[in-house]
């Protein structure tokens, strides 16, 4: 069996190579309708394996889809456009070609991995946090959805670990606004950004930070009740961090210290994190 397969790997790699030299210029040169859908199709893979050129792969790719539409490599070819776009960093081709795939073969086993292609094209563009966070958003919602579709897929793990790392990523975007508006002394549009960290990125890895820098900001302002309750949280989650320290010492340092105190949006915060009060 291993001996036959290989066989064919080479008669399939020879006939690939022949397609090449065909098309490649020259006196006799033969369009490529007189090929087969597999002559095309094992050209496409030639040309994304050996020659590293996804672009002109997917043109191949799309070639076997336009001349033989009904042909079951056809429906091989359709996502390994998208993979081979996507492999050019031509994310939207990629995208639109992932989702065709999407839309015409719902039920097929490679859906998943079509829908994991789709949200790895916006995913694989959140590689700074200055960036637009539109694409953020629109790769949670499309990394959710190969959770929610597939969970048994294995695409559904690699799709929690991204989705948490773009979580993160929004949650990073608050906290650099929020430090921004703290070094200039806008401190309520500081504790505007903190908020939203502490209300709805909890699980990220900057809830620490945000409620220091919420403590900072409170004593600023002179609202010392906030500041306390602030520091109570942050000690109670993350009591051995660096930024409990801190948020301690300024506490201390005006003969204060972390408790609850007031009825504010930090005080319901924990009662219902805490204390585990929701009503």
């Amino acid at each position: 069996m291993a001996r036959g397969r290989s066989r064919s790997r080479i008669v399939g790699l020879i006939s690939a190579l022949a397609i090449v030299a065909a098309c490649g210029g020259g006196r006799q040169e033969r369009p490529l309708e007189e090929f087969s859908a597999e002559e095309i199709y094992q050209r496409a893979e030639f040309e994304l394996e050996n020659r590293r050129k996804g672009e002109e792969a997917a043109r191949l790719f799309g070639e076997v889809e336009r001349l033989y539409p009904y042909s079951e490599y056809a429906k091989r070819a359709l996502i390994m456009q998208a993979f081979a776009y996507h492999k050019d960093r031509d994310y939207e081709n990629s995208r639109a070609a992932a989702q065709r795939y999407i839309d015409f073969y719902p039920a097929d086993e490679d859906a998943a991995y079509a829908q994991y292609l789709l949200a790895l094209s916006y995913y694989d563009q959140i590689d700074e946090i200055g960036r637009d966070q539109g694409l953020t958003f629109q790769a949670l919602q499309s990394l959710r959805t190969v959770i929610e579709r597939y969970p048994d897929s294995e695409y559904a793990r690699s799709s929690i670990l991204k989705f948490d790392l773009a979580f993160d990523h929004l949650a990073a975007k608050e906290m650099e606004i929020g430090r921004y508006y703290l070094k200039r002394g806008h401190y309520t549009a500081a504790i505007n950004r903190f908020r939203v960290v502490v209300e709805q990125f909890q699980t990220t890895t900057h809830t620490a930070e945000a409620l220091h820098r919420l403590v900072e900001s409170y004593l600023s302002l002179g609202l010392e009740q906030e500041a306390q309750t602030a520091a109570a949280i942050l000690g109670h989650n993350f009591q051995s961090s660096e930024f409990y320290e801190d948020s301690y010492a300024l506490l201390t340092g005006r003969g204060l210290e972390p408790r609850v105190r007031g009825t504010g949006w930090l005080a319901a915060i924990y009662r219902q994190t805490v204390r585990g009060e929701w009503l």
